[in-house]
């Protein structure tokens, strides 16, 4: 289908086989009874809303606005209190970016972003959608450069008028390198300019294989994390090289702060260690990368397994996945500083059945995460909820069980709207991929 490239084809032989040995990823069981999250015929769902009678938090369905095979969600909250939802559809030799918009209980009709055939397509680097004060709508995805696996640039378009046309695609990355760029992540600089962030293999050694997953020093041969800004006329600005040796393909993130953006990421170092850190633009310069927490861990090769912020003010929350001293482990962390310091991390979850692949959320009352669980018995999708400072648990609840497996069902995603929780994740029915659903209230 094209929306899911497996695992060890991202990594060389020997490295893969560590990964696999090590953390479990494939395990083996039957797939479980479901209900449809997203069409009135049961029989054809992607996973089982979980009951929560031992729980204050209550789990509905939520239908959406997409019919056909899809993949690679995306969710974010507007400034005028809508929802914005877009996802990628296989179409033949070809793919399609669409989205929909959420308002009053219901859904827009779908519309279309781009479509081409010389797309790259998988699992964990996935488009993203923004919106500036200006109500211009922003989208990218990636596409291929070469004929080499991963090389593909990162590309850019507008829209004025709320999804109706949309500007020639840009390319975000002007190295003209056959080499990877992606795991973006996008932020409002400003009323009517977007922010960029993406991981940049200009200078790493070319597309047939990851920078980095052999060693090298910093600023040599290694993958780089890069940011711009870009104007209404889709004109690049203040092009940055943030940090000069990143882990190669784990996802980064971001969120505002009342001091500004503040962009997590998996670092590297010459030695293999790759824990989480943050920088802040602050007075137009990105601060020096600081670690959430010192984790140690050593790591061959890149996990494909990045953080999730989010931010309420001067309040920063940190999710991420780690298997420091070989323990699979999702942390949560919290700074009240918009970054500067973070306190010590709370375990979350632990064991060879922890996926990661986690989301965040930050409310004044309440810290939110969501990650994925693999065991025999299949995926589930798992929720809690902490006090705002992490000093205690409120609830934990499993969300869903999912019929797919291993990497296919990429990042779920997590969006507060209204006082409600909402989560929609990627699962696969029959070999082909499906979005489902679903809302949280307490």
């Amino acid at each position: 289908m094209g929306v899911a490239l497996p695992y060890p084809a991202r990594m060389k032989p020997n490295i893969c086989l560590l990964v696999v040995l090590t953390f479990a990823l494939a395990a083996c069981g039957g797939n479980p009874k479901t209900t449809d999250l997203s069409s009135p015929d049961a029989s054809r769902s992607a996973a089982t809303l979980t009951p929560t009678a031992q729980s204050a938090m209550r789990i509905g369905s939520l239908a959406l606005p997409v019919t056909a095979s899809a993949a690679q969600p995306d969710l974010i909250a507007m400034p005028d209190g809508r929802l914005l939802l877009s996802w990628v559809e296989p179409q033949s030799d070809a793919h399609a970016l669409k989205f929909a918009l959420f308002a009053k209980g219901q859904w827009s009709t779908p519309q279309m972003i781009a479509q081409g055939n010389d797309w790259f397509v998988n699992w964990a680097d996935t488009p993203h959608v923004m919106v500036t004060a200006d109500g211009a709508l922003w989208a990218h995805w990636l596409q291929k450069s070469a004929d080499a696996t991963y090389a593909y640039d990162v590309v850019l378009v507008r829209s004025p008028d709320g999804g109706t046309t949309w500007s020639k695609p840009v390319r975000v990355n002007d190295d003209g390198k056959a080499a990877e760029h992606g795991f973006v992540s996008l932020w409002p600089a400003s009323r009517d300019t977007l922010g960029i962030a993406w991981l940049d293999g200009r200078e790493s050694g070319g597309g047939d294989e990851h920078a980095g997953h052999g060693g090298g020093a910093h600023g040599s041969g290694a993958m780089t994390l890069r940011a711009a800004t870009f104007d209404p006329q889709l004109q690049r600005h203040d092009e940055t090289r943030i940090d000069a040796m990143t882990c190669d393909c784990c996802q980064t993130d971001v969120a505002a702060t009342a001091r500004g953006p503040l962009l997590a990421y998996r670092d590297r170092s010459p030695e293999e260690i790759r824990d989480i850190a943050v920088t802040r633009l602050q007075h137009g310069a990105w601060t020096a990368p600081r670690m959430v927490h010192g984790d140690q861990w050593k790591m061959p090769a890149c996990p494909v397994n990045g953080p999730a912020i989010a931010a309420n003010g001067d309040d920063v929350l940190v999710g991420w996945y780690t298997a420091a001293k070989d323990v699979p482990t999702l942390k949560l962390a919290r700074s009240g500083d918009t970054g500067d310091r973070f306190a010590a991390p709370v375990t979350i979850d632990q064991g060879e059945a922890l996926q990661g692949r986690v989301d965040v959320a930050l409310q004044e009352d309440a810290a939110w995460v969501l990650w994925l669980r693999e065991d025999a018995n299949g995926q589930s999708l798992q929720l809690a909820r902490y006090a705002p400072d992490l000093s205690r648990e409120l609830q934990r609840i499993e969300v869903a069980r999912l019929q797919g497996r291993g990497r296919a069902t990429g990042f779920p995603q997590l969006v507060l709207h209204d006082g409600t929780a909402r989560v929609v994740w990627t699962d696969i029915v029959d070999g082909k991929p499906r979005l489902g659903a679903a809302t949280i209230t307490r």
